[in-house]
């Protein structure tokens, strides 16, 4: 009895194996993009709707241009976005820039003049500031927030992924 119960299970397994290339495939973005990764709003006033197109109703209206934000799924040209707060929502892709910003997010930052904790502090940045990702090593990111230049932690801010690389 066990065999004709596993028999059918092995079946099964060996089915998904073969499908899983499509599959994966299938779950490629429309763009062409890695699923997920971050950009930022183009807009100060930005709809995010309950669902992929227009004749869905809006359930949010984002107010900060430059703002980071998560795509985290996409469907044609619409885009699911996620923001510091995790709240999600869709958004058309003509909204969003591909700038790379960040959002302070601990509860007094520090920025510094070289991507070492022993370097000198050129501020302290309070939550909610939204800075220019520069350039990203891991473990430190060089941003430009109110006219300051600096490196920060990751783990201080979001919209960078850790140990992420970017010129």
């Amino acid at each position: 009895m066990p065999r004709r119960i596993l028999l059918p299970a092995l079946a099964c397994l060996a089915m998904l194996v073969a499908l899983l290339p499509a599959l994966v495939q299938a779950q490629q973005s429309p763009s062409g993009l890695p699923i997920p990764r971050f950009v930022s709003l183009r807009s100060g006033e930005v709809n995010i709707r309950t669902g992929p197109g227009v004749r869905y109703p809006i359930d949010w209206v984002f107010l900060r241009k430059d703002m980071p934000v998560e795509i985290v799924a996409e469907f044609d040209t619409w885009r699911r976005i996620r923001d510091v707060e995790g709240t999600e929502g869709w958004v058309h892709q003509s909204l969003l820039s591909g700038k790379r910003t960040i959002v302070f997010t601990a509860p007094l930052a520090s920025l510094r003049r070289e991507p070492t904790e022993s370097a000198p502090l050129v501020a302290r940045v309070e939550p909610g500031v939204i800075g220019e990702l520069q350039e990203c090593r891991p473990a430190w990111c060089r941003v430009k927030a109110a006219g300051l230049t600096g490196w920060v932690q990751p783990i201080e801010t979001w919209g960078v992924y850790p140990d992420e690389w970017m010129r």
